[in-house]
């Protein structure tokens, strides 16, 4: 499977210093250099750089030009940008095996809407306390960290974030 990651989890996952917690995905990793763009604010642009220079990561494939405006017909969005980039990513693959990480409200319905597999920052914490990446207190602390960090979460999504990173420790528990 291939997964491309958005800015949106790039620039949470980079502001604590914690975009290593991708690999748990145990898939071709790919970022466009559209998204990679975006990441502009630091520590997550450095973090970003680091991650890039440190991780083998997947090569995306040229898609045609047709590809990318009906991309962007379906965001609605005059120019290319990295929303437009990844929804044209999946329009161009197999959306059996193609899988994106994005908390973009937008982005991700459409990419699920097309058949690709979606989750998000949330969903990444989960997958790596799941793998025995994280201890209870790392898993709290970085959920807390990440939304002092700019991944605001409404309440109910904190909720839910805690509810699921419960389940995933007690499924790895003896």
């Amino acid at each position: 499977m291939t997964v491309y990651v958005d800015a949106t989890t790039l620039i949470a996952l980079g502001s604590v210093d914690a975009l290593d917690l991708l690999k748990v995905l145990d898939s071709e990793i790919v970022i466009l250099d559209r998204i990679s763009s975006e990441v502009t604010t630091e520590p997550a642009r450095t973090a970003l750089q680091r991650f890039r220079e440190e991780t083998d990561l997947g090569s995306p494939t040229a898609i045609d030009e047709g590809t990318v405006e009906q991309a962007q017909t379906m965001l609605g969005e005059p120019g290319q940008n990295g929303d437009v980039a990844l929804i044209a990513r999946v329009l161009a693959h197999d959306s059996d095996h193609i899988a994106v990480v994005t908390d973009d409200q937008r982005v991700r319905t459409l990419a699920q809407t097309l058949g690709a597999t979606v989750t998000g920052t949330v969903g990444i914490v989960v997958r790596a306390v799941a793998a025995g990446r994280l201890t209870a207190g790392e898993r709290k602390e970085l959920i807390r960290r990440l939304d002092s960090r700019g991944l605001h979460m409404t309440g109910e999504l904190r909720e839910q974030a805690d509810r699921l990173i419960t389940d995933a420790a007690a499924d790895d528990e003896p």
